[in-house]
C-alpha cells in the first residue's frame, strides 16, 4: 500500500493513502502518536507493517512550528536534500527559496523521528484516510466514505497537481492514479478494491476522504486549505469524536459532511458555501465529477454494480 501508518498511545491504528503533495507524511507524523512508516505498507492477517524504512517528505517553506518533527530531520546528519538551496557563504540551507522549483525534498532514515515505531508494526487500523489535495476547490475539506464509496474512490486515486509542482504544469490538472499508487499494481485495480473492502467489513475500519488542497475557489482564486484545520479535523477522527457526529449529504458526490468539528469553523466544512459565487462552485463541480466518471470507466468491468454506484451523480 502507498501509505504510511501511525497509532495512538492505546493501540489504535490509522493509515493514510494519498498520493505526491496530499500531506501524507506531514499528517502521519504527530507528536501525540507512534510513527510506523511514511510511505510503503503491507496489511496482513496479523495488522499493518512498514517495509521500507525512511520517509520522503516536501520542504518547501516548510513551519518548524507547524511540523516540528519534519523540520529537524534538515538539520540532522544522514538526511539527504534536493533541490534545496543554500547560502555558498554560511551553508545554511534556506528551505523558503523556490529559486529552482517548488518540489523540493528531504529523504531521511524513519529513526529520525522521536516518536518512530522501531518494529515497523502495528495492529488493523480502525481508521482508513485518504488523502488529495483538490486544486479545483470542490471536494470537502473531511467526508465520510460508505465502504462502496471507499472502494470507488481507492479505485480513483485522485489528486491535482498544480504549477510548480512538475515542469510543464502551469494550471490545476486532475490525476488519477489506481490505489494511490498505480505504478505498484500489477493486477486488475478491481482485485486490490476487492481486497481493501474485505479488509473494512473485516476489521470494521471507517474511512474518511480529507481534502488539503483548495477552499473557497480553485487554486489560484481560493486558498489552501489550513493545516491547523486538516490536523484538527484528523484529530477529531482519530480520537473517535466524529463517529456519531451529524451529517449533511452534498449532492454531487454524495459525500457525508460533518456538521461540526471542534477547532474548526463550521462555514468551510461545505465547500460551496465558501465560494463567492455558488453557481460556480456547481459548475466547477460537475466538472470535476465528470473527470471521475471518464476515469473509471476504464475499471467496470472488473469491479461490482454496487462501486460503480458511488461514483458521482452530479
Amino acid at each position: 500500500m502507498h501509505c504510511s501508518a501511525n497509532y495512538g498511545e492505546h493501540g489504535e491504528a490509522a493509515i493514510f493513502f494519498g498520493l505526491s503533495g496530499t500531506g501524507k507524511t506531514t499528517l502521519s507524523n504527530d507528536v501525540t502518536r507512534t510513527l510506523v512508516g511514511d510511505d510503503e505498507h503491507g496489511w496482513s492477517d496479523r495488522g499493518v507493517f512498514n517495509f521500507e524504512g525512511g520517509c520522503y517528505a516536501k520542504v518547501i517553506r516548510l513551519d518548524p512550528k507547524g511540523e516540528p518533527e519534519i523540520y529537524k530531520t534538515t538539520r540532522m546528519f544522514g538526511t539527504i536534500l534536493e533541490n534545496v538551496m543554500f547560502d555558498k557563504r554560511t551553508k545554511r540551507i534556506d528551505l523558503n527559496d523556490d529559486t529552482l522549483t517548488e518540489n523540493t525534498r528531504s529523504s531521511y532514515p524513519a529513526t529520525h523521528i522521536d516518536n518512530i515505531d522501531r518494529g515497523g508494526k502495528c495492529g488493523h487500523p480502525k481508521n482508513v484516510i485518504f488523502l488529495t489535495a483538490d486544486a479545483f476547490g470542490v471536494l470537502p475539506p473531511i467526508s465520510k466514505l460508505t465502504t462502496e464509496q471507499a472502494m470507488y474512490h481507492f479505485l480513483s486515486g485522485y489528486t491535482a497537481k498544480v504549477a510548480g509542482t512538475e515542469r510543464g504544469v502551469t494550471e490545476p490538472k486532475a490525476t488519477f492514479s489506481t490505489c494511490f499508487g498505480g505504478p505498484f499494481m500489477p493486477r486488475h485495480p478491481g482485485e486490490y478494491a476487492k481486497l481493501l473492502g474485505e479488509r473494512l467489513a473485516e476489521h470494521d475500519s471507517q474511512v474518511w476522504l480529507v481534502n488539503t488542497g483548495w477552499t473557497g475557489g480553485p487554486y489560484g482564486i481560493g486558498s489552501r486549505m489550513s493545516l491547523a484545520y486538516t490536523r484538527a479535523m484528523v484529530a477529531e477522527v482519530l480520537e473517535g469524536k466524529l463517529e456519531n457526529a451529524e451529517f449533511v449529504e452534498e449532492p454531487f458526490f454524495g459525500l457525508a459532511i460533518p456538521k461540526h468539528v471542534a477547532g474548526v469553523p463550521d462555514a468551510i466544512l461545505n465547500p460551496r458555501n465558501t465560494w463567492p459565487d455558488e453557481t460556480a462552485y456547481d459548475a466547477q463541480a460537475r466538472k470535476l465529477a465528470q473527470m471521475f466518471r471518464d476515469n473509471f470507466k476504464q475499471f467496470e468491468d472488473g469491479v461490482t454494480a454496487e462501486i460503480i454506484a458511488a461514483q458521482p451523480q452530479g
